[in-house]
């Protein structure tokens, strides 16, 4: 298994449309360690870590998000390996 971690900036309407508890869904669906929490700047912050296969699955559902979201760009960066499991941080 090739592992990757990235940190990534989600940015749209991505706040009050349920964007963290799905990411966190979605992340512990496909195994994924890191975390999620809404920013003061109205966006989305993550960091996802596992296979390389499934990082890169989660990054194509960020573009999608829950369905009241209205996604207008995800910033990826190469970041460390995060601690095992996922979880939702308050925000920023």
């Amino acid at each position: 298994m090739v592992a990757r971690a990235v940190h990534v900036l989600i940015e749209g309407r991505v706040q009050g449309v349920w964007f963290r508890g799905w990411t966190a869904q979605e992340a512990t669906s496909l195994a994924l360690s890191g975390w999620v929490r809404n920013r003061a700047d109205g966006r989305a912050e993550a960091v996802f870590g596992g296979a390389a296969t499934d990082v890169a699955d989660m990054l194509e559902r960020c573009w999608r998000g829950p369905p009241a979201a209205s996604v207008r760009n995800v910033v990826v960066s190469e970041t460390d390996m995060p601690a095992p499991g996922f979880r939702r941080l308050p925000s920023e």
